[in-house]
């Protein structure tokens, strides 16, 4: 008996090295041997160089192939194939070239039959969308838009009179002054061009968190944590109605532009919309898992538009009190909402990131190019393009609108005597002109703000990058 032929040990790496081995033996005819170069692919990515950096300069010699490519080209037509043969749609291969996948686009050889033509014939589809990647993968300077050179905001005045967090402002539409609901209970008065009291009003039993003024009557409205809305006539200084049907806090606020009907917005996860003569309410948008606490309106379908603890925003069909659309974009409550002046288009602010949609179908835009990493709780926008945010830590972040660059990170400083964890805002509105921003602060105080107008693009320069990777979400 022949004697048995000993087994040499080999270890489980070892083994499993082999197998891979054997396995790509079996099924890559590639292995070992290096991809052939493609000239066809270095002629596209040439000329689209030339193209792109000097604008397709003809007869340029750097755009003809070289005599090295076509004798490369001649070289592979007589080579042996090194092509993967994948079953075609007949299970037949090309019987070209044989440098390509049967399925892909085939390159004539050029030969004696073939004059001139070394352009790529495709074998099914079109041309553009089987040339080489190589052209595409070219960099390319960035389409992002790059933002204009604003000037830094500065703080010009501090107004304290509250004895409470301010929670809302609105200014009234001939810019001579605007007023201020408070945790203190009380609506406050102030003339605009100097910061002094005019007048206050009392009537809320909790927190005055919405307020709004008419442009076309003498009326201002305010909602509070007390489930009351309130119509004040500032002719008389005292209440002449009040809209009852919340079932709890409201919490924003606003008015029709054209129409005469008011919207509210509150912890009952509705949005109420009143007839402002009749007091009696027209919808109640519902819709909502939590709490409406952003709303604005527009003349145009879709005319109001609810932000909400649910992280969700709802555009309302007016006429029927239906939804008509529903943006999931945001992972975090919805706290504001800004529409821009003049573009149809709004933002709107949540903890994870501030988002930009058009309008009126409400598709996404963008997002803006940097995280504030807090609670937003407020935000404007003006005519210039300049929008700011206000966090729960005292930031106010100033953003070009329309490339989403953050140019400026303001830092609120809290009234003496106040915790430094009171820095917060709660509202921010520009006025009528757009050159003035009030700001609403949890330290009880109104904070005034204008464009420096001592800074230059030297003194603070423009630091831009456009963003590598946009998100589409």
């Amino acid at each position: 008996m022949e004697s048995e032929v000993p087994v040499e040990p080999q270890s489980l790496k070892k083994l499993s090295f082999k197998s891979l081995k054997r396995s790509l033996d079996l099924f890559s005819p590639l292995h070992g041997h290096f991809p052939p170069p493609d000239p066809q692919s270095k002629k596209i990515r040439t000329s689209y160089k030339l193209n792109v950096e000097y604008g397709g300069i003809k007869g340029s010699t750097a755009a003809q192939p070289s005599s090295n490519a076509k004798a490369a080209v001649q070289n592979q037509a007589s080579a042996p194939s090194n092509a993967l043969a994948l079953p075609g749609p007949e299970n037949t291969r090309d019987k070209g070239t044989g440098n390509e996948l049967a399925l892909g686009p085939s390159i004539p050889a050029k030969g004696p039959s073939d004059g001139k033509s070394n352009a790529v014939v495709p074998s099914h589809g079109s041309s553009e969308r089987n040339l080489s990647t190589a052209a595409i993968m070219e960099r390319i300077p960035s389409r992002w838009p790059r933002p204009i050179w604003r000037a830094p905001w500065k703080n010009y005045r501090v107004i304290s009179g509250h004895l409470g967090w301010v929670r809302s402002v609105a200014v009234d539409p001939s810019n001579t002054w605007f007023c201020t609901g408070s945790a203190d209970r009380t609506i406050k008065i102030w003339d605009l061009a100097s910061g002094r009291l005019k007048l206050t009003l009392t009537g809320h039993i909790e927190q005055v968190r919405g307020l709004a003024v008419s442009n076309k009557h003498t009326y201002m409205f305010s909602a509070g944590d007390d489930k009351l809305v309130k119509c004040w006539d500032l002719e008389q200084n005292k209440v002449i109605r009040s809209y009852h049907g919340h079932l709890s806090g409201v919490y924003c606020l606003a008015l029709h532009p054209t129409i005469d009907i008011l919207f509210t917005g509150g912890r009952d996860s509705v949005c109420r919309v009143w007839d402002i003569r009749s007091k009696m309410q027209i919808h109640a948008l519902s819709g909502h898992d939590n709490t409406v606490c952003s709303v604005f309106t527009r003349p145009m379908d879709p005319q109001v538009i609810t932000g909400s603890h649910d992280s969700t925003i709802k555009f309302w069909d007016l006429r029927y009190g239906k939804t008509m659309a529903t943006l999931t974009h945001h992972k975090k409550s919805v706290r504001a909402m800004a529409q821009h002046p003049s573009e149809d288009c709004f933002a709107s602010a949540s903890a994870d990131n501030i988002k930009k949609f058009s309008l009126p179908k409400g598709e996404f835009m963008h997002n803006m190019l940097s995280q504030q990493k807090t609670i937003v709780n407020a935000m404007a926008v003006n005519d210039d393009g300049v929008m700011v945010t206000g966090g729960d830590n005292g930031s106010m972040w100033f953003w070009d609108w329309k490339s989403g660059h953050n140019f400026q990170q303001a830092q609120t400083i809290v009234q003496p005597g106040s915790l430094d964890s009171e820095a917060g805002i709660y509202a921010l509105t520009y006025d009528a002109t757009g050159s003035r921003l009030i700001s609403c602060e949890a330290d009880k105080t109104i904070k005034m703000w204008k464009e420096d107008e001592n800074a230059t693009p030297e003194t603070h320069p423009l630091h831009f990058k456009p963003p590598k990777d946009i998100r589409r979400f």
